[in-house]
């Protein structure tokens, strides 16, 4: 059931008699940030046909309900505003006010359990928290629920960022904020939905998913599953576990406290596959659709862990899918800024690792090359060899900040750590240049360079000597490898010692400049490029109904452009993907 937040009675009466419904979702409420410098999206429900009027800062706007009571409008927010101002929806007798509505950038938050983590998990935080009051940060935070079908509601609330609500906050998003509104001196929203555990591919669309090979056969498992999905035998499945798990429980407890172990897992109640987290586009229908539409700047992302795994669909190809489905259907090329997974697991000690970390790692640093828009934050020197969670969020968030500060609001900054660019054959060893230096390569300790790795035709690797020759480049070799043809840097989970950096102290990116087939499956981008196809066109027709807007009705031109738009809706409807 779609649901959404009445903000005065639901059913008030008009002097005609009437009924008379206006209602907007939770995230429209009190202290919201909306974008600045644009034409933000505000959508709700009325009765049918009735007209609802949005005012805001001496701006009104208009818009008619369809026949099943929903509209949609946009109101001009002008520049940042720091001062709260109130925003009125109104409907025949009706009407909603929101109060405390700032202006200035929005940015939307999502991932797996390192989003989500909070600024109260981390001790050394408790200080920065009682001394941090910060009115002009704001943050919504998304329930974790699921839904069969995609939603246009969700729970939730604004706040300002004090003492009492920081804790709850996410710890990178904050960090996020707090280094932009620093800079910038306006007000930040951030919007933060997320759930811990979770894949790519349940933020994604199913319609997306349908589109390349590997995820659309995760979607055809998915609807197998709930088409056969009987729930009077799940729940009996699921007593038969329970009267198992009370039995091993009560055998756990006999058991003296230091034989013991881990308790047993009590087992969960059973789901209908569609309404179940982590399960092909689940979490985009509840967590993501809701919020389609929202103007904001662009979004952070910090997920990966769940898809670190051998014979998963490669990453390079699934979050690009995710970004690409998420920007039409907000129709922004909004700006996308990632974390690179941190290092995790015990340190390794020999070259040659095929571990699926780096190389998720290393399909992570291919997006920016293949996606638009987009951004990576480097944190391979702030992983714990134990905890999948590391700690340092301060990092995360201000790396990721500085991309929207370089890339977004234009300051002339060094944004990422160095970044594989090529690499060449000198005299028995590979040249190595990077991007992004700052004003020059170093080592973080001042010590040699470590974990570069060489391998010749034999592709078995070895510990590389690497030495600084040139701002940007990096010479490798090794006595042990005739005529080599491939490096690597920082290849492992926990890359331990990795100390390349640049002037500005952020860490180099895992890189390879091999693909070799016992590393890499070789990427399609048959999926990618047809959607890139079907944009240009919606662009295209997005582009000929503005010119048939200004030309007079019944005209030659008009009629030419009426035709050709035409010809490029069907063209647009036959390439649409096919759902299951």
């Amino acid at each position: 059931m779609k649901s959404f937040l009445l903000l005065s009675l639901s059913l008030l009466v008009s002097a005609s008699g009437l009924a008379e419904t206006l209602a907007l979702p939770h995230f429209f409420s009190d202290h919201m940030v909306l974008q600045r410098g644009a034409e933000a999206g505000i959508w709700g429900k009325a009765d049918p046909g009735a007209e609802v009027t949005i005012a805001f800062k001496g701006k009104t706007t208009t818009a008619k309900a369809d026949a099943e009571g929903n509209w949609r409008t946009a109101i001009e927010t002008g520049k940042a505003d720091a001062e709260g101002a109130r925003l009125t929806a109104s409907s025949g007798g009706t009407t909603v006010t929101i109060h405390d509505v700032l202006v200035g950038e929005v940015w939307f938050a999502s991932g797996q359990s390192n989003m989500v983590f909070t600024m109260e998990r981390v001790p050394d935080y408790a200080e920065l928290i009682q001394k941090s009051n910060h009115p002009l940060i704001r943050m919504f935070n998304a329930p974790m629920v699921t839904a069969v079908e995609p939603q246009d509601d969700i729970e939730g609330e604004w706040s300002a960022a004090s003492p009492e609500t920081i804790p709850g906050y996410s710890a990178v998003a904050f960090f996020f904020a707090r280094k932009l509104q620093t800079e910038l001196g306006i007000p930040v929203g951030v919007i933060k939905s997320a759930w811990g555990g979770k894949p790519v591919e349940t933020f994604t669309s199913r319609d997306a998913l349908n589109t390349l090979h590997g995820t659309k056969a995760m979607v055809e498992a998915l609807i197998s599953a709930d088409t056969s999905y009987d729930p009077d035998k799940a729940m009996a499945f699921y007593e038969t576990r329970m009267e198992q798990w009370e039995a091993a429980v009560a055998a756990w407890k006999a058991k003296p406290a230091a034989e013991r172990g881990r308790n047993p897992r009590k087992p969960s109640l059973p789901k209908r596959p569609l309404n179940t987290e982590g399960k092909p586009g689940v979490l985009f229908d509840s967590m993501i659709h809701p919020f389609i539409g929202y103007t904001m700047r662009g979004a952070i992302w910090y997920q990966g862990e769940g898809n670190a795994k051998a014979g998963a669909v490669p990453y390079d190809q699934t979050l690009p899918l995710l970004i690409n489905d998420w920007r039409e259907r907000w129709d922004d090329d909004f700006s996308f800024y990632f974390v690179q997974l941190a290092n995790f697991r015990e340190p390794s000690t020999e070259p040659g690792d095929n571990d699926p970390w780096p190389l998720l790692q290393d399909r992570m640093r291919l997006i920016l090359d293949t996606t638009p828009g987009t951004g990576m934050a480097i944190i391979n020197d702030v992983g714990e060899a134990k905890d999948i969670h590391p700690k340092n969020k301060h990092d995360v968030g201000e790396r990721l900040a500085l991309w929207a500060l370089a890339k977004d609001y234009g300051q002339d900054i060094t944004y990422s750590g160095p970044l594989f660019r090529s690499s060449e054959a000198a005299d028995n060893a590979i040249r190595v240049t990077f991007d992004e230096v700052g004003s020059g390569l170093k080592s973080r300790d001042g010590g040699d360079l470590k974990r570069f790795e060489i391998a010749g035709q034999d592709k078995v690797w070895h510990w590389a000597d690497a030495t600084i020759d040139g701002p940007d480049s990096v010479l490798v070799s090794s006595s042990e490898v005739n005529n080599p043809v491939a490096a690597r840097l920082a290849w492992a989970a926990n890359p331990e010692g990795s100390n390349l950096i640049n002037s500005e102290g952020l860490p180099a990116s895992v890189f390879r400049t091999d693909n070799w087939d016992d590393v890499i499956q070789k990427v399609d981008t048959t999926a990618q490029k047809a959607w890139e196809a079907r944009r240009a066109l919606a662009l295209e027709i997005k582009a000929l109904a503005a010119r048939k807007a200004t030309l007079e009705r019944g005209s030659d031109e008009f009629k030419e452009t009426l035709a050709k738009q035409k010809a490029l809706m069907e063209k647009y409807k036959a390439t649409a993907p096919a759902v299951k």
